[in-house]
């Protein structure tokens, strides 16, 4: 057996930590820019450093620092997973952590690389979003960006497009910054740049800049694209959380407790509405929790009587045992009248957590417990016809999923709503994260929207992603608001996210081709030696 020096092993120990120290701090500074932090401009500086440190590197190299910046990224991002279970939290970190790294792998290591690592970059939070179990989007990029100037852009080409600028702007930063420091340290360089008819440091100014001037055009073109139009009426809603304690599983917490918090919280609305009673109530997601089925539980006739006595359509979520091992997770509208007039079954159920996959499998890897029972999964577009209007539903996690919102407001939903349960996460980054996540929708598809959670954060959310209303955490809140009912339509509600895959895909396309047909500097190729030596 080979034994190398030690000098030769500390070599290669720091030839390594020069790839993936910087690579673990990009990561970091992407998840800063994420809910609950939310330093949105992070995200730009950490994307060129990562742009940055995978130029010059070989594929198994760039497949490394983009891992590392994936456990930067999704470590403290995810680590809210290991709550429910320790192990499937750090194997799902380590599986997200390869998006990132997949995205590296496939871009180019030569300074054209800003084309292909955007394309890259939105193509893997694609599969992100289906993959595995349904897929787990929680912790996308896009989310950090809702806050800041790009948001706009969402109409125009949905939460992958904000991926696409995020990186794109970033790897312009990157070019630029390489480009000056470059300049600045070696005169011989400023020399040889000089000569020729296209100078190789014009030329990365040029690349950065025309990337900069693409992020800016679409944010531009975004701030002035249709969303959602002219307020056709005008609603009065309330979103009612009952309150309660945080970061306990359904099993500690008693049903009637819940339920009853919720019929407090509602006798609360005559002291908030001003006189004019809210044409709709909605209720969270699973705060009427049934062993048998609702037609058959006196809290049928209780939540009749609710609707009736408001005269307000009342939206709630029930859940309902069909069998020893499986239950339904429904939102029901109620009329002023009493009469159910609309259900939807939610239909991206929570691996894990509404549902085992594979429990067959998993029973011998893990204690599943705390999921005795799987969800059904529900099917349709989640519009639900109301007296209140049509109403476009995302159940809690689906909120994270661009489809859900963008179906029923195909259909013809004027308002969207959100019944989420947040109330199993002990601290504020999930329901921070899922404000973000309705803000994002709320903008694609130009809809004002409504969310209630038993334990926050409920919100009102205009069509242009602003909060106008939100709970605090824990407490018993009724959030009353008027919002505006739209029928305009956004361009990604009309195109989804086709044009924006098929975009990124010529991207990278386009990023290997201007990199193969291109002259590197002497600066890559020399980077790219001692890389060479360190993934032998």
């Amino acid at each position: 057996m080979t034994r190398f020096p030690d000098n030769r092993l500390s070599q290669r120990a720091r030839q390594w930590g020069r790839i993936l120290l910087p690579a673990l701090v990009a990561g970091i500074g992407l998840t800063l820019s994420l809910p609950p932090v939310g330093v949105w401009i992070l995200a730009f500086p950490a994307a060129a450093l990562l742009w940055w440190d995978i130029g010059g590197l070989r594929w198994p190299a760039r497949l490394a620092a983009g891992w590392a910046a994936g456990l930067g990224l999704f470590v403290p991002g995810l680590w809210w997973a290991t709550s429910f279970n320790v192990y499937g939290g750090v194997v799902l970190m380590l599986l997200e952590a390869l998006a990132p790294a997949l995205a590296c792998a496939v871009a180019p290591s030569g300074k054209r690389r800003i084309l292909a690592l955007a394309g890259g970059m939105v193509l893997v939070e694609a599969l992100r979003g289906t993959w595995p179990f349904g897929g787990l989007p929680l912790g996308g990029m896009a989310l950090g960006q809702v806050g800041g100037p790009l948001a706009g852009a969402v109409r125009l080409g949905g939460p992958l497009l904000l991926v696409g600028l995020v990186w794109l702007g970033g790897g312009g930063l990157g070019a630029m910054a390489e480009a000056a420091v470059r300049w600045a340290r070696s005169p011989r360089a400023r020399r040889d740049d000089l000569r020729g008819p296209a100078p190789r440091f014009v030329g990365a100014i040029v690349a950065g800049l025309s990337a900069l001037a693409a992020v800016c055009g679409l944010t531009a073109w975004g701030m002035m694209a249709p969303d959602g139009g002219h307020a056709v009426s005008t609603l009065r809603v309330a979103a009612v959380q009952g309150g309660g304690p945080r970061g306990l599983s359904k099993s500690q917490v008693d049903p009637a407790t819940v339920y009853r918090a919720q019929v407090d919280a509602t006798a609360q609305i005559p002291h908030l509405d001003q006189g004019r009673p809210p044409a709709l109530i909605l209720w969270p997601e699973d705060v009427v929790s049934l062993s048998d089925r609702l037609k058959n539980d006196p809290a049928n006739a209780a939540l009749k009587a609710i609707a009736v006595h408001s005269r307000s359509t009342l939206v709630v979520g029930v859940t309902e045992n069909v069998s020893s091992t499986r239950f339904r997770n429904e939102i029901v509208a109620f009329a002023p009248d009493g009469q159910i007039v609309a259900r939807f079954e939610k239909v991206h159920r929570v691996p894990f957590g509404e549902y085992v996959p594979y429990r067959g499998f998993f029973k011998h890897l893990a204690d599943l417990s705390a999921v005795p029972l799987d969800a059904i999964a529900g099917h349709g577009d989640g519009l639900l016809r109301t007296p209140a209007g049509p109403l476009g539903t995302m159940v809690s996690y689906e909120v994270f999923f661009p489809e859900r919102g963008r179906l029923p407001t195909r259909a013809g939903a004027q308002l969207l709503i959100v019944p989420t349960n947040t109330s199993s996460y002990a601290t504020s980054q999930v329901p921070c994260q899922e404000v973000a996540a309705a803000r994002l929708q709320a903008i694609a598809e130009g809809r004002d929207l409504l969310q209630a959670a038993p334990s926050g954060f409920s919100s009102v959310i205009d069509n242009d992603g602003r909060v106008l209303k939100r709970s605090s955490l824990g407490i018993r809140q009724v959030l009353v608001s008027d919002v505006s009912l739209r029928t305009g339509r956004t361009l990604y509600e009309r195109l989804g996210d086709l044009p924006v895959l098929g975009a990124a895909g010529a991207l990278v396309l386009w990023g290997w081709v201007l990199s193969m047909t291109s002259t590197e500097s002497s600066e890559t190729f020399q980077r790219e030696r001692w890389a060479r030596s360190a993934t032998k």
